[in-house]
């Protein structure tokens, strides 16, 4: 019985994400997600700053990620002045919710 050789055929990712409707609206939120915080990095505590990472945004609402529960509730107490400084900068009003999530490896 013959071996059937595999493809050497190869996408390429930005092939891959031009070509899928879902993908390539996934790659358009994780943009905005990065380019949200970007727009209020400097309206974080300057300690809070470096612990926030963007995190998933949808219809509903923008996710914000931390390491730990005390800089989760620093960032909380920080969401109305992030709500704030996105509205003044043009962005839609989406509301922001804070997780715990580990840090990244």
């Amino acid at each position: 019985m013959p071996t059937q050789k595999p493809s050497n055929v190869t996408l390429r990712l930005a092939d891959a994400l031009s070509n899928s409707s879902a993908l390539s609206s996934l790659l358009v939120r994780v943009q905005e997600s990065r380019a949200r915080l970007d727009a209020v990095r400097s309206d974080l505590p300057q300690g809070l700053a470096d612990l926030v990472r963007p995190g998933p945004l949808d219809e509903t609402g923008w996710t914000l990620l931390v390491s730990s529960g005390a800089a989760a509730a620093k960032l909380r107490q920080c969401v109305p002045r992030l709500q704030q400084a996105l509205a003044d900068k043009g962005w839609g009003a989406l509301g922001i919710r804070v997780k715990v999530q580990g840090a990244p490896r």
